[in-house]
């Protein structure tokens, strides 16, 4: 059901923030009909943090625009002119309010939208029978809803007390007063003849013994009052820390923890319009209070009466004022992160935000926000509230910005579009830590005056953690250190404590969650990618997964020690795979076509039972960032004795210049892929067209050619050419050249790999280059 369908039924309260929602900036009237099309926009596919986007954004704004003129045109009858003139009017007000920031546009139904589908959920959720189950996210909001309903009930309970008091404590006043009057009276009798005196002076003596006996009973009874009046608001306070707690300790604490984990492809944090609306009703609610404890303390100044009151208001007004301070300053949050692998001299944006900045009204007087980068011993001492004397372990340039109040979303934020960190200063490394294994941080602070300038507070907040590097050469070492800080630290951490080593099946969580981020896909490691894994970092032999369910991994294992009998580190390896997926291979990923994590023992033993020319793609055991064919194929040398042949790896240098599957097409003695799918069936959809073939080989091997063919009679040994490269055994049948001696294994790398595709390349580019008929002469070779 459409989400306005919905939002239409909605009653009470929620029905009253719906309404709230709209205005001159957004009528009702425009989202009643155009509900359809603006449910079914993109609106979410827009970055408001990109500049870049605004075009996609005044799009969207012209769409609407037209839409609304196109609704207005279709108004018939005496009721449809009105309401023609009245669409035909918003068209204009909408354009000339956001023709200038179409982003505000998106910002503003982004908002609305998300706020409606949460009335909705949350009035579904409560008008389910009591016994039906509901999920722990509804439960969870129900609770805190219901702790809300609870602090309204009892500040609506002291408020009431409070106007009472102060109602009993004017007609004591006035009694007091009449008191003082009556005194007056009995004193001024001093100067009454003495019959005049006795006749007068009894009624004003009973009056007075009256009027103090009642004082002395109200003095009491507003005594007590205030007292009653107190523990209720310490009823109220204990309640609202119990609420802050679970909002802050819990759900921001949460959102911050799923915010860490995207930075390592983790899904989205999710927004912040839930918890900014919980902060903003802890602030109303926090603000409410306050100003009842300050009513009550200016009764008792009003009326001093001796007793506990004094102490009890003192406390109140200092547990409020703690309450306040712990929501301003937690609510100050990093909404997008900085990047944490941060190199110099790159531009780089953060956005920061107070959740109850519109509601405090701390837009009043905009604070301005300031970025500077401390490394981890400054942020540890930061956190002990240590005096760190405003140091900073580098200079960081346009880190200086106001933050803004969106009327229409209600948010209050600083967006720094154009950092860039100039220099940096490392410290001294401790053992055999690397420049990318030291982190720092982006620390935000400002200073915000809540209540005209009656608090002030001063607030900072730190970025995750970053890894600086000067060089795109050392991203993928920087990207390990952030990846095992993300995946590995506890909430409430000294800065940046890590485990030195986890379990297994830990990092198997965040690798799996890393590679499908990476290469975008639904397919992830399955439990085979995952034992392949386990035996390269182990170097085991072990096929049962759990074998490996009580391992540890140390960090030195994943990203400081080499691999045995390699120059590169589990981690780099791993990494290299992701890289090639994700720029060359992933739609054959997706498709199930690459089962990659296989090694070549294992790819042996598939292959061997299967028919000659079954093939498998997979990773590459000795190269970083490398795919290799395996096949099996007679072997040329021993008739009868079938055996498996790898080629050289594939990297992203091969596939820039002619892609896997085209590759995959040209190697004729390639027919299926593992176990048993005809190759064309599942790669033919990739094949390049072949006049689009050409023209790309033309470029790229031409200068190739040349050199080939300006060498007469060429000598193998002294002019090695493409030709040298050894071929399949299916292809390989030297007697029907003569131009070359047999090439055996001494060609073959040290794993016994070798490169076939480039002699492919260039018989088929000859070919075409020079018209030969050559059909003939490779096909026997081409079986």
């Amino acid at each position: 059901m459409a989400v306005w369908i919905q939002a239409q039924q909605l009653q009470g309260d929620a029905l009253h923030q719906m309404q709230s929602l709209y205005g001159q900036h957004f009528p009702i009237e425009v989202r009643h009909y155009l509900s359809q099309w603006i449910e079914g926009q993109l609106w979410d596919a827009i970055d408001l943090e990109n500049p870049q986007e605004e075009m996609k954004a005044k799009r969207l704004l012209e769409s609407l625009i037209q839409e609304l003129q196109k609704k207005a045109e279709h108004q018939v009858g005496e009721d449809g002119f009105l309401l023609k003139i009245k669409l035909g009017h918003y068209a204009s007000q909408l354009k000339s309010t956001y023709d200038r920031c179409p982003l505000e546009l998106v910002r503003c139904i982004k908002h609305i939208l998300y706020t409606e589908q949460r009335l909705v959920r949350e009035a579904t959720n409560s008008s389910s029978p009591v016994g039906s189950l509901m999920d722990s996210m509804s439960q969870k909001y129900h609770q805190i809803n219901q702790g809300f309903e609870e602090l309204r009930v009892l500040t609506q309970d002291t408020e009431n007390d409070l106007r009472k008091l102060q109602h009993n404590q004017e007609y004591f006043i006035i009694q007091y007063q009449e008191s003082l009057r009556i005194q007056a009276q009995l004193s001024s009798l001093a100067t009454l003849p003495p019959a005049d005196r006795q006749l007068r002076e009894p009624s004003l003596l009973s009056k007075r013994a009256t009027v103090e006996s009642w004082l002395t009973r109200e003095a009491n009874t507003l005594q007590k009052y205030r007292l009653g009046l107190a523990e209720k608001h310490q009823k109220t306070l204990a309640l609202l820390r119990k609420q802050q707690t679970v909002i802050l300790d819990d759900e921001l604490i949460q959102w911050k923890r799923r915010q860490q984990l995207a930075g390592n492809g983790g899904p989205p944090e999710g927004g912040l319009d839930i918890l900014q609306s919980w902060c903003e009703k802890l602030a109303e609610t926090i603000w409410q209070n306050r100003q009842q404890i300050r009513r009550a303390e200016h009764l008792r100044q009003q009326l001093p009466i001796p007793g506990p009151i004094e102490e009890l208001l003192t406390e109140l007004n200092s547990t409020i004022t703690d309450i306040i301070s712990t929501l301003v300053t937690s609510t100050f949050i990093i909404e997008k992160q900085p990047p944490q692998v941060l190199k110099t001299q790159t531009k780089f944006a953060a956005t920061v935000r107070l959740l109850v900045g519109g509601k405090l009204n701390v837009h009043m007087n905009p604070p301005q926000v300031k970025a500077t980068i401390i490394s981890e011993q400054q942020a540890k001492a930061l956190l002990k509230n240590e005096n760190t004397r405003n140091e900073s372990s580098g200079e960081i340039l346009n880190n200086n910005c106001v933050m803004e109040y969106h009327q229409t979303t209600g948010t209050l934020s600083a967006h720094f579009r154009n950092m860039s960190l100039k220099r940096i200063r490392r410290s001294d490394r401790r053992g055999a830590e690397s420049v990318t294994e030291e982190k720092f941080t982006i620390l935000f602070e400002s200073q915000f005056s809540v209540g005209g300038n009656e608090l002030v507070f001063q607030v900072k907040t730190l970025s995750l953690p970053v890894v600086v590097i000067v060089h795109g050469s050392q991203d993928n070492n920087a990207t390990a250190t952030v990846l095992w800080d993300n995946a590995f630290a506890e909430p409430g951490r000294v800065p940046f404590i890590v485990p030195d080593k986890v379990l297994w099946p830990q990092l198997c969580e965040a690798l799996n969650m890393k590679y499908k981020a990476e290469v975008q896909s639904n397919r992830g490691l399955s439990e085979e990618n995952l034992v392949f894994l386990a035996q390269k970092a182990f170097s085991s032999s072990c096929v049962n997964p759990e074998d490996y369910r009580n391992m540890t991994m140390t960090w030195s294992q994943f990203n400081r020690e080499s691999l045995p009998g390699r120059n590169f580190t589990f981690w780099q390896w791993f990494d290299g795979v992701m890289e090639l997926t994700k720029k060359h291979l992933k739609p054959h990923w997706n498709d199930g076509a690459i089962l990659g994590f296989v090694n070549k023992q294992q790819a042996q033993d598939m292959l061997m039972s299967k028919p000659n020319g079954t093939f498998l793609l997979r990773f590459s055991d000795s190269e970083i960032g490398g795919i290799t064919i395996a096949w099996v194929a007679e072997n040329p040398n021993k008739a009868g004795e079938r055996m498996v042949w790898n080629l050289m790896p594939y990297t992203t240098k091969d596939f820039s210049i002619r892609s896997l599957a085209d590759r995959i097409s040209d190697l004729n003695h390639l027919l299926f892929l593992y176990p048993d799918r005809p190759k064309d069936e599942v790669f033919s959809k990739y094949y390049t067209p072949p006049l689009c073939k050409l023209d790309l080989y033309l470029s790229t091997y031409f200068s190739s050619f040349l050199t080939w063919f300006a060498t007469p009679n060429p000598d193998p040994a002294a002019n090695p050419t493409y030709m040298d490269h050894a071929a399949s055994p299916a292809v390989n049948q030297p007697h029907a050249y003569g131009l070359y001696p047999p090439i055996g294994d001494p060609m073959l790398d040290a794993d016994g790999d070798f490169d076939l595709d480039d002699t492919m390349d260039v018989a088929r580019h000859v070919e075409e280059l020079l018209r030969r008929p050559m059909e003939g002469q490779w096909s026997g070779q081409q079986s």
